[in-house]
């Protein structure tokens, strides 16, 4: 149960429009901007950094960029973010073996050189305190242009805020993961 009530009918003007967006966009209203219309400017932060990480990150290639974002929501437990991003995942085609892997992806062999690279940094850049040790950086150096490295730590960084908001909310699953056609394992698997 969500921390704060969540605002279905908002009154004022931009969490009325974040309501129009995410029925437009996802058929339904989302938590996260539900429970931020609570708070205007917070609202409009969200918003502006969401529609610049749109609009201007683009090295980093997507399904890296996902699986980043994946492992962080999961290293910090938060499961809206966690359901989010599997119906993201399959909404971009990512591979579903890697999407149902990333909890467990150092026991699987499905990811190459740069996604275990990838996910390894994730894990580690969300890690209080953060330590990135010299042969992960070597790893990543390997597979990836500076350019892409600073991109994925913007990435992680940004899931780290999306996870601990939601988290800090008390933000649960929405069931995005119920629409996709690859259900998620059984959790007693």
């Amino acid at each position: 149960m969500a921390y704060v009530t969540l605002i279905d009918r908002p009154t004022g003007f931009v969490a009325k429009m974040a309501t129009r967006y995410s029925r437009r966009r996802f058929g339904q209203d989302v938590e996260p901007a539900m429970a931020a219309s609570h708070h205007a400017g917070v609202l409009i932060a969200m918003g502006a950094l969401e529609t610049a990480v749109q609009r201007g990150w683009k090295r980093l290639d997507q399904r890296l960029r996902w699986l980043a974002i994946q492992a962080s929501a999961g290293e910090i437990g938060c499961s809206w973010c966690t359901d989010f991003g599997y119906y993201v995942g399959m909404q971009e085609g990512i591979d579903p073996q890697k999407v149902r892997d990333v909890p467990r992806f150092g026991d699987s062999d499905v990811y190459d050189a740069t996604e275990r690279a990838v996910l390894d940094y994730a894990v580690a850049a969300t890690a209080t305190p953060v330590v990135i040790s010299d042969e992960l950086m070597e790893r990543l150096h390997e597979h990836l242009s500076e350019p892409e490295i600073v991109e994925l730590a913007g990435w992680v960084a940004l899931e780290n805020y999306r996870s601990r908001f939601n988290a800090g909310l008390g933000l649960k699953s929405q069931g995005f993961a119920d629409r996709c056609d690859v259900a998620p394992l059984p959790t007693n698997v």
